[in-house]
């Protein structure tokens, strides 16, 4: 079938620029739920909904055929200082750059993912499709996309709207954070007394820093594991009595991180504690159908060091989008509007007539 390409991509900036309107913080989503809702309702289709996520399936869904799920969030950071614009207002310039928060992450997805879902709902497919915005993405909420994934039929494959430069990543890291902590007993610095709890985690901080887990992946290369942040003592002259740190670690495929967990424990001194193992790391072979598609397009897989809902979906997906990850949470956020415009036409061409 032939598309309307002009006009798919004008009513894809248009959407965006009026969901750059409405605040949209994670966990506080709402107000561009409701509109986004009342879009697609004006548009024919029948939405569900679960807290801040929104979802509508394609007509004559058939539990026979296999379904394919198209997903993007609508949840944004808060704006991070150094803004020159407001973000609030959306402002198109005269070469094509879109700015606005959630411009790029991943409002162009977003958008330009519904358009598509819209237009493939007029035409015959040998598969069923699902759009789901969801919400809590940029926190990896409990009320996010697991909660919607609970309502929905099974799923057999995802395409999931990040900016990627319209590149299909094939791997993502997964993400563990752990507390480490020590514990010594207070005393004055000034005698020799007390057990300093910041000397205990030395040895720790530096494995941390220097250990190479064996497995490396040929698409997301070694885990790693950076300690981001220290706390101890009460006053300069107290021996503290306790010292904690976290280490943020990005997994590859070749390790699950209770796998991780389990090697840290083995080489630490110090009590460590994960926040939660749910966030590991996800990939789809390069054989799949939907990879192959990707590469006859011209499209160059490849794996991606950052965290996306694939880390809790529970089926193949593939993470490609308009935009560029290093714009995301950044100030003066943008996206240009060709690259929307280049999203809705290979979206189309990589949907269209696909076997899953």
């Amino acid at each position: 079938m032939k598309f309307d390409l002009s006009t798919l991509s004008a009513e894809a900036v248009s959407l965006l620029c009026r969901l750059i309107e409405i605040p949209s913080f994670s966990r506080d989503e709402t107000l561009a739920a409701d509109f986004l809702q009342q879009y697609i309702e004006q548009q024919g289709m029948e939405c569900g909904r679960r807290g801040n996520n929104l979802w509508c399936l394609s007509p004559g869904f058939d539990l026979k055929r296999p379904t394919l799920l198209l997903n993007s969030h609508l949840d944004t950071v808060k704006p991070v200082s150094g803004w020159q614009k407001d973000p609030f207002k959306p402002l198109i310039e005269a070469n094509g750059k879109l700015y606005g928060l959630g411009s790029n992450d991943a409002g162009a997805s977003l958008v330009s993912l519904l358009q598509v879902f819209l237009a493939l709902c007029r035409t015959k497919q040998e598969y069923n499709l699902i759009y789901l915005a969801s919400c809590e993405e940029e926190v990896s909420g409990s009320g996010g996309i697991e909660c919607a994934l609970s309502q929905l039929p099974p799923i057999r494959f995802a395409i999931v709207g990040e900016p990627t430069e319209m590149q299909p990543a094939i791997a993502e890291k997964g993400l563990m954070v752990l507390d480490v902590t020590a514990e010594g007993r207070s005393g004055h610095a000034a005698r020799d007394e007390g057990d300093n709890a910041i000397y205990k985690v030395l040895d720790d901080i530096s494995w941390f820093k220097n250990y190479r887990f064996d497995r490396v992946s040929p698409l997301l290369g070694p885990v790693k594991m950076s300690v981001t942040m220290i706390n101890a003592g009460t006053q300069h002259n107290v021996v503290p009595d306790r010292c904690s740190f976290v280490v943020d670690i990005r997994s590859n495929e070749c390790y699950t991180n209770s796998e991780v967990f389990q090697i840290v424990s083995s080489h630490i001194r110090c009590r460590a504690q994960a926040r939660s193992f749910r966030l590991g790391s996800s990939h789809v072979a390069r054989s799949h159908p939907m990879v192959q598609r990707a590469v006859s397009l011209g499209r160059v897989p490849f794996g991606s060091p950052t965290l996306s809902d694939q880390a809790l979906m529970p089926f193949p997906s593939m993470k490609i989008g308009p935009g560029k990850s290093s714009r995301s949470h950044t100030a003066d956020e943008f996206v240009f509007v060709r690259e929307v415009e280049e999203a809705v036409g290979l979206y189309l061409e990589l949907l269209d007539g696909a076997a899953l």
